[in-house]
């Protein structure tokens, strides 16, 4: 008799998957009872996420690994919520960013650095001196803002060291023709607190809206959010040396204003604000004061020179781009030349104090 004459397959024994006899499949979990927050804090894999009533930590989905998770992230979490020490949820889900800032090490890097998520505005910091002003770092941080669809607003801080306390080194009637909101700031020269008409301002302006502050080093990014938060951010001074602030905040934290209901997100301190992710043509939306003068350019331009047929030159010298079309000009031009990879010239590199 044949041996597989009375062969059927319930004698098959099936040997176990090593991997698992669970189906492959290609649709993701939906996470709908994942429980949304906001991303505060970033450090070292972990993320600090702020639901209605708690601080939760957690770490990232393995699915999400290559998806950069940054302050003002809204994110959905699944598993231990509570908040406890030692509690530790699964980050699963980012929602859809309304904005995003970015930033590059420098204008030809390609490898951009997503800073913030989910503002509203830029507060863009600088003191009227020490450490001194540089407007190049302005027009950058006013081109990053309008390519990423952020407001800006420009912060002036130590007011109280300039010779104008009223127009700081110059940069209120600098950005005179912009449609900017500029805020004043100084310290009493009795009790070093900050001027109250200064924060109360900011209060209102930041009210129910997500922010974020940038600024170099040493310009009191950190001492403003804690007048306007009540926290206690570490603030540093600025090297007597160099001139350059000292880094007292080293990661980004997002924090929530209770009197305005609305959040801050204090960076870092930045030694440059690359611009390698916009476009040169969108460049030119930063300098409103100009933008009505390139009008009359020819196609194509290049905004270099009259010979190339730039109108601008012509435009500011009309005085139509304000007392301070030329120097606005310079800057323009020099942050092309650098995205295009060429030098940007001496005086915009020295990006020092404002020019006449």
């Amino acid at each position: 008799m044949n041996r597989w004459e009375n062969w059927d397959e319930s004698k098959v024994r099936v040997r176990p998957n090593k991997k698992g006899s669970r189906p492959r499949t290609k649709e993701s979990p939906t996470y709908s009872d994942a429980e949304l927050g906001r991303v505060v804090t970033v450090d070292r894999g972990r993320y600090t996420v702020s639901l209605d009533d708690r601080a939760v930590s957690a770490v990232r989905a393995k699915a999400l690994r290559r998806t950069p998770v940054v302050p003002g992230d809204i994110v959905g979490l699944v598993g231990d919520t509570s908040g406890e020490e030692g509690s530790l949820a699964r980050l699963v889900r980012i929602e859809e960013r309304s904005t995003l800032l970015r930033r590059s090490a420098d204008d030809t890097d390609e490898a951009e650095r997503v800073i913030v998520a989910n503002a509203d505005q830029l507060l863009i910091v600088v003191a009227a001196a020490d450490p001194e002003p540089r407007t190049g770092f302005i027009d950058r941080a006013l081109v990053a803002a309008y390519d990423a669809g952020i407001t800006p607003i420009l912060l002036i801080t130590k007011a109280d060291l300039a010779e104008n306390p009223a127009d700081p080194a110059g940069l209120v009637s600098h950005y005179a023709e912009l449609n900017l909101t500029t805020v004043v700031s100084s310290r009493a020269s009795e009790s070093r607190d900050l001027s109250a008409s200064a924060v109360e301002e900011l209060q209102e302006l930041l009210g129910g809206r997500v922010t974020a502050m940038s600024g170099h080093s040493g310009v009191g990014k950190s001492t403003m959010v804690n007048a306007l938060t009540g926290a206690d951010r570490a603030t540093g001074g600025v090297n007597a040396v160099t001139g350059r602030g000292r880094h007292t905040s080293s990661s980004a934290v997002a924090l929530l204003l209770p009197e305005a209901n609305g959040w801050i997100i204090d960076t870092p301190g930045i030694r440059s604000f690359g611009l390698a992710h916009v476009d040169p043509d969108d460049v030119l939306a930063a300098f409103e004061d100009l933008v009505e003068g390139s009008a009359d350019c020819e196609p194509g331009c290049a905004h270099e020179s009259p010979e190339g047929g730039c109108a601008l030159d012509a435009w500011v010298e009309q005085g139509r781009a304000g007392e301070h079309g030329s120097a606005r000009l310079k800057s323009l031009r020099g942050l092309l030349a650098s995205l295009s990879g060429a030098s940007e010239g001496p005086g915009e590199k020295r990006l020092g104090s404002v020019e006449p």
